[in-house]
């Protein structure tokens, strides 16, 4: 069966189906660069009218941003859709009534926000404030409706010595017992983790049960490490995944010599070595890098869904284009090939 953008597929054992391929909605919250509200909304109205039925936001994302105008286009629809917001950062500005932690360390992995609202964010892992979490993004979208919560940038990654006490709110301090709360009151059919590091899900795992989770550039062609240990473990526990970040950045969308980001930093030489050696197998195949990168995810047992963002329609045209490329199946072994003689070299 070949699989189109908008291929339904079944979210484990939640009863959601999404399409093959979601939007992610990062962009929307000046992600890199401003991105004006009517050019935000013309891209999910761009997304719907080609059938994507599934849509990522955050409240990290513009300091909310994104969820206003994700719900803001999603209200006046009647068909139907699968939605997921995140919870671990509350939004607030205010010091009446409560002690505000010091700003935390800058994320690595968190670029910014050029037009995003003016409010901070405090993490918060613990019952309370997932509950809380909910009601707000509730209030920001519009909807009473949200199918799925990921539990955002939980890990060493983002929080590196902090990751204990952040893990304990979510474990302890009965975290993951609201979101079981939530989905057994049926205020939500599923939830996981939407992270940058497959092992902290490996470790979610052994405190309960996950229904998906999003993945973000663990598993492209360019970083294979989820591959081996990870995916086949997401598979036997019925786990579905989204996975984001397919071009890691925009590397491998990027036209060669362009824009060579790699996790939200400047790429090293190694990995743009890497790109040019899989950049010459797509040549030969006269196919374009991107559509080798976005396809690739989805080949997975385990992947359910592709998430991709986009600042306009026409990168988000383009995206669903080099989804349905045609690529030959021979196109995969040389790549792996590519990529095990580039980490040689």
């Amino acid at each position: 069966m070949t699989i189109t953008a908008t291929t339904p597929r079944p979210v484990s054992n939640t009863g959601l189906t999404v399409t093959a391929l979601g939007v992610g909605t990062a962009p929307l919250g000046g992600l890199y660069t401003d991105v004006p509200r009517d050019q935000a909304l013309e891209m999910l109205e761009t997304a719907w009218s080609r059938g994507i039925r599934y849509f990522d936001t955050a409240p990290m994302y513009g300091m909310t941003r994104s969820e206003h105008l994700v719900g803001h286009m999603l209200r006046e629809k009647t068909g139907s859709y699968v939605l997921s917001t995140k919870v671990g950062r509350l939004m607030t500005n205010s010091r009446v009534g409560r002690r505000l932690p010091p700003e935390p360390p800058k994320n690595p992995l968190d670029p910014g926000w050029h037009n995003g609202l003016p409010f901070r964010e405090v993490f918060d892992y613990s019952y309370d404030a997932i509950m809380r979490s909910f009601d707000d993004s509730q209030q920001r979208l519009g909807l009473r409706r949200i199918d799925m919560l990921y539990v955002h940038d939980i890990g060493h990654v983002t929080h590196g010595e902090a990751n204990a006490h952040h893990w304990k709110a979510l474990t302890k301090g009965g975290g993951f017992r609201a979101l079981q709360e939530l989905k057994a009151a049926g205020d939500i059919a599923g939830f996981g983790l939407g992270v940058n590091e497959w092992q902290i899900i490996r470790e979610a795992l052994e405190e309960t049960d996950l229904d998906c989770c999003m993945l973000a550039g663990r598993y492209s062609l360019l970083d294979r490490d989820a591959e081996e240990t990870f995916l086949p473990l997401a598979q036997k526990r019925e786990v579905a995944l989204a996975i984001g970040g397919v071009y890691n950045s925009g590397i491998l969308a990027a036209k060669k010599d362009g824009r060579r980001k790699f996790n939200y930093a400047d790429a090293p030489r190694h990995i743009i070595n890497k790109v040019e050696a899989l950049r010459c197998v797509c040549d030969d195949y006269d196919v374009p890098l991107a559509a080798a990168a976005i396809r690739f995810p989805i080949r997975h047992p385990a992947v359910t869904c592709v998430v991709i963002g986009a600042k306009t329609p026409a990168q988000l045209q383009q995206n669903i284009d080099w989804f349905g490329e045609e690529l030959p199946e021979s196109i995969w072994s040389d790549l792996d090939d590519a990529v095990a003689s580039a980490q040689l070299s």
